[in-house]
């Protein structure tokens, strides 16, 4: 059916390509408002793909303005009170004597929340559905047309459909076909270490309520718990070891690599079994300019991602989906929203993070007697001079939470003591 035969074309008030985190957080909002959205999403089911399972404290209150904090609750979300930060410089009781306490960073929100990331989508996915959305799966989407007319084509199985739009938002992941269709461009630093995460189950001997970063030799560890003695635990290690993991004992192998004199806890983890996928990739920021043209607009990952050493990318998703819906509903079905001021936005709050992930990068995921010194110079300074982490504030309490200097080669030089303070 051709773009010209618009009258036979079923038409909604939105279309939303993808339906993870993003696409269905967006489709349970606008339908509940009352407009008619379309929901297309590729796989039949979510499964373990290793993405995000950690909500930052600024993140979760996030699904609160937008309606979604007692779903994600509901199915299985877990808070965490507190953080311990190992490494090989310092003695692990030192360590854990004083833990960070993480409900001190967003008013009214316990703490980072936690949930499976099958499970989330679903849940998403579902309350879509239940506000009234249009959700179809197995959905292979052939041609994203935008401009003035936007349309979307698409198949399930062997039928052919098509569907038209005021608006089209793409929140179709990373190789986002809605950014293509847009000729929008996508911008990535260059890489700077491999990141792989894994589901442990059998860990019971973790706190249940204790996040935890370390290094030690050639590797960092992070440990999220989820409950019932499941952890999701990631690893980092240097680039030029692209195969350490790989093979059918590569899981095995990760989990050994978590055996730490820093961390004793660790061995929780190393005695608990892999419960799902090793997947690993390497770390990179990429953002894109404008997320928006006419007719569409980009959401998620589609729209650009920060460097997963942060583990922001669901909070990242869920403030677009509420600056997008704002400007939705204010903007009324049917007419011509102005995404200027999400790019706006976007653009500072991706370049900030940006940042300070590549500030974490130097301190946490490099090797050797040079950057343990760098650490341990960090861990005696920041005692005396607090300020010194105040970059962390953008991860935790949000990227406009930490003051300007922050975001500057002055204050990156004297974190990683690269001149005097």
């Amino acid at each position: 059916m051709s773009q010209t035969d618009n009258a036979l074309i079923p038409a909604y008030d939105l279309i939303i390509v993808g339906g993870g985190i993003a696409g269905s957080a967006t489709a349970a909002v606008m339908a509940r408002q009352g407009w008619s959205v379309l929901l297309l999403e590729k796989t039949e089911q979510f499964v373990d793909r290793v993405r995000g399972e950690w909500i930052a404290p600024w993140g979760v209150a996030e699904t609160r303005r937008l309606g979604l904090y007692d779903t994600l609750v509901a199915s299985g979300g877990r808070h965490l009170s507190r953080h311990i930060t190992y490494d090989e410089t310092l003695d692990p009781a030192i360590a854990e004597s004083a833990p960070l306490p993480l409900d001190m960073f967003c008013d009214g929100v316990a703490g980072p929340l936690c949930i499976g990331h099958p499970r989330h989508c679903q849940a998403l996915f579902d309350a879509a559905l239940a506000a009234g959305a249009t959700g179809l799966r197995g959905v292979d989407v052939t041609a994203v047309h935008l401009g003035a007319a936007p349309q979307v084509e698409y198949c399930i199985g062997d039928q052919v459909f098509s569907a038209r739009a005021p608006l089209v938002i793409g929140a179709d992941g990373r190789t986002s076909q809605v950014r293509e269709a847009a000729g929008i461009a996508l911008h990535q630093d260059p890489p700077h270490h491999w990141f792989a995460g894994l589901l442990v189950e059998g860990a019971h001997g973790w706190d249940a309520d204790t996040q935890a970063i370390g290094t030690e030799g050639d590797f960092s560890f992070l440990a999220f718990p989820q409950g019932d003695g499941r952890v999701r635990v990631y690893g980092g290690w240097a680039l030029d070891q692209a195969h350490r993991f790989k093979g059918p004992d590569g899981p095995r192998r990760f989990l050994d690599a978590f055996a730490m004199n820093c961390s004793p806890r660790n061995r929780h983890l190393v005695e608990g079994r892999p419960a799902g996928p090793l997947q690993w990739f390497i770390n990179a920021d990429a953002w894109t300019d404008e997320p928006f043209v006419a007719g569409g607009v980009l959401a998620g990952d589609a729209a650009g991602w920060n460097d997963p050493i942060l583990g922001l990318g669901l909070s990242i998703s869920y403030r677009d989906v509420r600056i997008i819906t704002d400007i939705l509903k204010a903007t009324g079905p049917g007419g011509t929203p102005d995404f200027a001021l999400y790019a706006q936005e976007r653009t500072e709050r991706l370049r900030r993070l940006r940042f300070v992930a590549q500030i974490q990068a130097r301190l946490d995921m490099e090797y050797g007697e040079v950057a343990q010194a760098r650490r341990h110079s960090l861990h005696e300074r920041s005692a005396a001079d607090p300020t010194l982490r105040l970059h962390a504030v953008a991860v935790m309490a949000g990227p406009e939470a930490a003051p300007p200097e922050v975001f500057t080669d002055a204050h990156r030089n004297r974190v990683l003591g690269l001149q005097e303070a």
